[in-house]
This record gives C-alpha cells, sequence and structure tokens, in this order.
C-alpha cells in the first residue's frame, strides 16, 4: 500500500481541506498519516477515522509568542518530521512551510519520493507578509517548488499566477468545497436569538480584520432591526463583536459550531455574506471555503467585488457583489439582496451545489495522486 504523509504545521483539529484531502485518499487505497504539530490537551498519536494523525514538537501557540521562539519550534517541527515520514511514498505538503520537509528527505533520504505541493493561499502575496520575511518565502518557493512532481492551488487566478511566476505547468485546482448535502431549511438563530419574522444576514468563518466586519457592524447599526446581522465564528475580533451585539439591537454574535453541523446553521440564514478586503494579492485572488458552504446550503451571498468570488456568483446569478467596499457600497448590496427572485436563487444554488461540491474536487486529487505513480 502506498503511503502518504500529509504535512501541516498546525495542531490539526479544524483544518477541514486537510481532513477531506486525507479521507479522500485513505478511502481510495492509500496509507494516510497527518503529520501535524503537537499542542497541549492532544494526543500524540490518534486514529481518525481512516487515517492516522501524528503530533510531533510540542507548540503551546497561546506561550511561544516570540519571532524566535515560533522559530526555534518550527526547526524543531521540520526535524522530527524528517525522521518521522523519511521512508513514506509520498509527501503532501500544506502550504509552504511544509515543503522544505519533503525536499529534504528527498535529497538527503528518500530519491524515490513524490511531492505535492498544496498552496491553500497565494503564498508569498499574504497579508502579514512583508519586507525582508517575504523575500526569504519567496525565494524558498522559487528553489522548492520545482521539486514538486505535483502542484496544487485553490483558485485559478493563484493558478495562472504561479505558472508566470516559475515557469511551471499550471498547478491543480482543487477548491475548498464542502462535500453535497441536502441540507433543508433550519431556524438555529431565530430560536438561539428569538428574532422570529426577519431577514438574517450571516458572516461566518474568521473573525479578523482585513474581512470587512467593521464595515458590516456599520452598516447594520444604521439599518432598521428587520434585516440582523449574525456573526458566527472566532478570532481576534471576537470579544469586540460580542460588545458591540449587546448594544445593538440588529447585531448577533455566535460561538463557532462543528463542522459536523455547521451547515445547519448557514441553512438557518436569508443570506450568506463574504466580504474580503482587497489588501493583498492573495485576498484578491481568494476562493474561501465559505463561499462554497453557503451554496451547499443554498444560501443566496453577498460577496466581496473580488475577481473570482464575483466570477462565481455572478456567473452564476447566485446573489449580489458589492460594488465598492464602503458602508454605502455594502448598504445597496444589501438592498439588491432583499430585491432578488427567491424561487430563481434557490434553482441556481443547486445546480452551481452539483458542480461545486467535494466529490468532484475529489476526482481531481485522485486523478493527480494517479498519475504520480505513471
Amino acid at each position: 500500500m502506498v503511503r502518504v504523509a500529509n504535512f501541516v504545521f498546525n495542531s490539526f483539529i479544524n483544518d477541514s481541506r486537510v481532513l477531506k484531502e486525507s479521507h479522500s485518499l485513505a478511502n481510495n487505497g492509500y496509507e494516510v498519516t497527518v503529520v501535524a504539530h503537537h499542542d497541549k490537551d492532544l494526543k500524540k498519536e490518534e486514529k481518525r477515522d481512516n487515517f492516522h494523525i501524528c503530533r510531533v514538537a510540542y507548540l503551546d501557540r497561546t506561550v511561544t509568542k516570540s519571532k524566535w521562539g515560533k522559530l526555534k519550534a518550527y526547526l524543531q517541527y521540520v526535524g522530527e518530521s524528517i525522521s518521522y515520514a523519511k521512508e513514506f511514498d509520498i509527501l503532501h505538503c500544506n502550504d509552504i512551510n511544509t515543503l522544505p520537509i519533503a525536499v529534504m528527505i528527498k535529497k538527503i533520504y528518500n530519491k524515490n519520493v513524490k511531492i505535492v505541493y498544496d498552496a491553500h493561499e497565494y503564498e508569498i502575496e499574504t497579508y502579514a507578509l512583508k519586507g525582508f520575511q517575504k523575500k526569504i518565502i519567496k525565494a524558498t518557493e522559487k528553489l522548492l517548488i520545482r521539486h514538486a512532481h505535483k502542484v496544487i492551488t485553490v483558485s485559478d487566478a493563484i493558478a495562472n499566477e504561479y505558472v508566470k511566476l516559475y515557469n511551471i505547468d499550471k498547478p491543480a485546482l482543487v477548491l475548498n468545497t464542502p462535500p453535497y448535502k441536502e441540507v433543508g431549511k433550519y431556524d438555529k438563530f431565530r430560536e438561539a436569538f428569538g428574532i422570529e419574522g426577519k431577514t438574517i444576514f450571516l458572516y461566518q468563518g474568521g473573525l479578523t480584520k482585513n474581512r470587512g466586519i467593521e464595515l458590516l457592524i456599520e452598516v447594520f447599526q444604521t439599518l432598521d432591526d428587520e434585516s440582523v446581522m449574525v456573526f458566527m465564528g472566532y478570532g481576534e475580533l471576537d470579544n469586540y463583536i460580542e460588545d458591540v451585539s449587546k448594544k445593538s439591537p440588529n447585531i448577533f454574535s455566535h460561538k463557532a459550531v462543528s463542522p459536523e453541523v455547521l451547515l445547519e446553521y448557514t441553512a438557518s440564514a436569508d443570506f450568506g455574506i463574504s466580504t474580503i478586503e482587497d489588501s493583498c494579492l492573495s485576498y484578491r485572488y481568494c476562493l474561501p471555503n465559505k463561499l462554497f458552504e453557503y451554496i451547499m446550503a443554498e444560501v443566496p451571498l453577498i460577496v466581496s467585488n473580488l475577481p473570482e468570488m464575483s466570477k462565481v456568483v455572478n456567473g452564476n446569478n447566485i446573489g449580489v457583489v458589492v460594488e465598492k467596499e464602503t458602508t454605502l457600497g455594502i448598504k445597496e448590496a444589501i438592498e439588491k439582496a432583499m430585491l432578488l427572485d427567491k424561487e430563481l436563487m434557490k434553482k441556481n444554488l443547486k445546480k452551481v451545489k452539483s458542480l461545486h461540491n467535494w466529490e468532484e474536487q475529489e476526482k481531481v486529487l485522485l486523478k493527480l495522486y494517479r498519475e504520480l505513480k505513471s
């Protein structure tokens, strides 16, 4: 049996993409081990359904916050990962920080190993990456990507950028879609908050800066309470949103829920909002999994005017694109959304979800893996 080490530099708790890929590979005859970093209250070795998890190099992120501390933890993760996975057949590297592991294994220990590089975003153009650090990461990716036998990305625009940057074959496109599911209609938020008879707009996902959250709050504070905004997720703006929700009658804060029930909550909204500020190329070219979760729950969308997101929404007539990331622009998008033909939206969403689901993405992944054998 072909052994796959699926490297990820997190503790592997909520990484839905790595989880889906691991399940798909294991269901199709591969022996899969996710190699993650160890953290408090987690098991070092764990069986998850049809694959294994091995956590190496203990890293408590609540304690290790300095740059040198993080670097030390990363180097320990690299060293222990190499030691653990040097005899595997395929090394699947999630994000740029795991690619050096695979290349070192290939160069030093196992010349026959196959390498898959899975870039979850436009790795060298993220918001946090600047200055000297950006130059180092770009040089690292340019040097190492040529050692990958297959490259995967998450949007067509990012795939095209990698071709231009590194003169490589166009990476395979594996979208961040959920498994196909007939969700039905739920009323989780109306039941939780007592907001019967109101139109619910939902933002689910990371509660972080550069996601238009502050603008959304500003807009909904000016609207009548017949339209309500629910934020569901976690992140640095958690406390801020919680405080605002106590003062604003039409803004609500809901804790993140488990993946198993997530779509039931998504389907409890009337509209799903995915706003991302055009603050870096990684954001500009993104296709976030939340967008596809709204589609799977058959909830019309309101999204930022970014190339890939607007192409999905406008191209399939499943919602509204915010023309300008301003309070006025968002308010106009909300007004347009309220006028949408609900039956047409439902019909179109059903069609799109039949095309954009994990079962379809899995076909791309498995084809890519079959090609590694040839």
